[in-house]
């Protein structure tokens, strides 16, 4: 499926490919418009599916390239220099033709504090889980860009169509990372509720310090400089984790020059050693057998009684405690001078981010990664040149990446990474 024509269904259910990311993200192309006098640019790859593609790819060279799932509707007027493009990714791409239709096309506009006004210029085109193909449905990680409501169907609908999928190798697929990023005109007081109850199907909601403060009613500046504060999103983080007491989701908020803030509830589990072996089913309270949490219910006997087996026979040795994630990830690019344009970044960061966890990296290294394909997509306009150094290594902008990501992990002393 290499940027080529693929059937909405493929003609069976064999699956060669293995993918690590899927993004239900759409492809449109840009016009941005920029502050004089500066001048628009044109015909630009952009959308959330193009450049959370792009995050994901950045940290996979051919052939792992491949691993990189998305899908582009190519109207009557796609301009063939952005399928050019695509092709020199070599990814699996899902190109289906519609002459009959226009390409999606959006409107970007910056004002002198990068405040960003975004419009359709032709009609779009929503993806849905029934626009997945079976090697597409195999993917490890998903990135879904939509409202509350829209996302609880997503995930529903694709662990549907997942079932009876086997991967590659002919094994069970493993259970798939969701990553949820709330569109901005949602994230309001009134969807709150709406949130929270989508947070349980997911594993990291990522909204950006605007959007997570838009759910509490806040502005997230700080009154007396105008910039980001980092108080509110953390004091927002906090309420969010309070209103799920179970370890089941992680925050991740992308705060544009302040970096990004990771979130993640602790919890009581087994020890990695042991995970390995049967583990029989645990008894739940009896209070929870027909229903979720109750006003009353103690939640260290309900940690206990989910670490339990039905003898009692986990020693207590076996337990440890997960004290979660509570950290500031810096921006790797501290000059400002160096954004030359924020359009798809945040996007960029959540394909890093999932491609990472998709590979087993944890939560603070993935954060990393995604920093990172963050910095390369905003050091233009448009997607970061893709080239190759004297060795015939794989170069974006003239960086090797994975140099940048060791050179980035020495500034944070990061004793986490592996």
């Amino acid at each position: 499926m290499d940027a080529q024509h693929v059937p909405k269904s493929e003609s069976d259910d064999i699956v060669s490919q293995e993918i690590d990311f899927v993004t239900l993200g759409m492809f449109i192309i840009d016009e941005i418009e920029f502050l004089p006098p500066t001048p628009p640019v044109k015909d630009v790859l952009g959308g959330a599916g193009a450049y959370s593609a792009l995050g994901a790819r950045l940290f996979s060279p051919p052939p792992l390239s491949r691993s990189v799932g998305w899908i582009i509707d190519k109207g009557s007027d796609f301009p063939p220099a952005c399928e050019d493009l695509i092709s020199t990714w070599e990814t699996s791409a899902l190109i289906r033709h519609t002459p009959e239709r226009l390409t999606t096309r959006g409107w970007n506009g910056y004002d002198e504090h990068e405040h960003r006004a975004f419009r359709y210029t032709t009609p779009k085109k929503r993806l849905t889980a029934e626009d997945l193909t079976p090697t597409l449905l195999t993917a490890r990680s998903f990135h879904l860009i939509c409202s509350p409501a829209r996302c609880r169907e997503l995930v529903t609908e694709i662990k549907a169509r997942r079932s009876g999928l086997s991967g590659p190798d002919g094994c069970a697929l493993p259970k798939p990372i969701f990553i949820w990023e709330p569109v901005p005109d949602l994230c309001t007081p009134d969807e709150l509720l709406n949130c929270t109850n989508v947070l349980p199907l997911i594993d990291i909601i990522s909204p950006n310090h605007s959007e997570l403060a838009g759910f509490m009613g806040d502005s997230g500046l700080d009154p007396e400089t105008g910039e980001i504060s980092t108080k509110a999103v953390e004091r927002a983080c906090e309420q969010l984790l309070g209103s799920m007491p179970l370890q089941s989701f992680a925050i991740v908020v992308r705060a544009g020059e302040k970096g990004c803030y990771l979130a993640r509830n602790g919890g009581r589990k087994r020890k990695v050693a042991n995970a390995g072996k049967p583990r029989p089913r645990a008894k739940k309270p009896s209070a929870l057998l027909h229903g979720g949490l109750q006003p009353d219910t103690d939640m260290e006997a309900l940690f206990a009684g989910l670490l339990q087996d039905p003898e009692g026979t986990i020693a207590r040795e076996e337990i440890e405690v997960d004290p979660g994630v509570e950290r500031w990830i810096p921006a790797y690019h501290t000059d400002p001078s160096k954004v030359v344009d924020p359009t798809g970044g945040g996007n960029t960061f959540l394909g890093g981010l999932a491609v990472a966890l998709a590979r087993g990296k944890s939560l603070e290294e993935a954060a990393a990664w995604g920093s990172i394909a963050a910095s390369l997509a905003i050091e233009q306009v448009g997607t970061p040149v893709l080239g190759k150094d004297d060795q015939g290594n794989e170069t974006w902008n003239g960086v090797n990446v994975q140099e940048r990501f060791e050179e980035f992990k020495t500034r944070l002393a990061f004793s986490a990474f592996s």
